[in-house]
């Protein structure tokens, strides 16, 4: 289903009939890439977070490693989001990164997330990463609604629906838009879900052997 629908999303994404629109003209397909995987990465680092807690609630290591597979499938389609978004930038704005809050903002996300795989990774005891991890977390998250959704509508910032702009809602009124986008946002989404699933199952088998191997 994940792939049916990430082949409807590319195809129909370059194929589609999309609205004159002065500056984006074409490059408003990107939004079937750029803003749905950012709709993604919302997602599934904001489950990441909610398996974090449940971790610290129950410290049942399982819920921290689906927490983690969340969080490291969550950063990938934030990366995504930065490439895709970096290529909307030097179509539309002139360049490849100019100084945008949200820009600026979601880099530093990143930074902080990146932060998060580091610190799993300095630590060989599990139950210690596990909660260090949880904790650091949901701090990390918290920080993803100033630096992404705040700030950038309180200071002047190019992108739509902050610092003034209007939002994407003149583009999501167009019904040919309306028949990617939002099956787009499914795709991405489900694409991350099926790949985390894999991960979760590969460790857990590999633990597993790990475990009979050294009984």
């Amino acid at each position: 289903m994940a792939i049916v629908l990430v082949m409807y999303t590319v195809i129909a994404g370059f194929l589609i009939r999309v609205p004159r629109i002065p500056i984006v003209h074409e490059s408003v397909r990107n939004q079937f890439f750029h803003v749905s995987m950012w709709f993604t990465m919302m997602i599934l680092l904001t489950t990441s977070l909610v398996y974090s807690i449940r971790f610290l609630s129950k410290q049942k290591t399982a819920y921290d490693l689906i927490a983690s597979e969340f969080a490291r499938m969550g950063i990938v389609f934030g990366l995504l989001g930065l490439v895709t978004g970096s290529i909307w930038a030097r179509f539309t704005w002139g360049g490849w990164w100019v100084n945008d809050p949200k820009l600026n903002g979601a880099a530093i996300c990143m930074l902080i997330y990146l932060a998060y795989l580091i610190l799993r990774n300095s630590m060989e005891d599990e139950i210690q990463r596990a909660r260090i991890s949880a904790v650091y977390n949901i701090f990390a998250w918290a920080t993803l609604l100033p630096l992404l959704y705040i700030l950038p509508r309180l200071t002047d910032s190019l992108h739509p629906g902050s610092g003034g702009n209007p939002g994407f809602n003149i583009y999501d009124l167009d019904n040919n838009l309306r028949l990617v986008f939002y099956p787009s946002i499914i795709a991405w989404t489900l694409l991350g879900l099926w790949i985390i699933q894999i991960r979760i199952r590969f460790k857990n088998i590999k633990r597993n052997f790990e475990d009979s191997f050294s009984s």
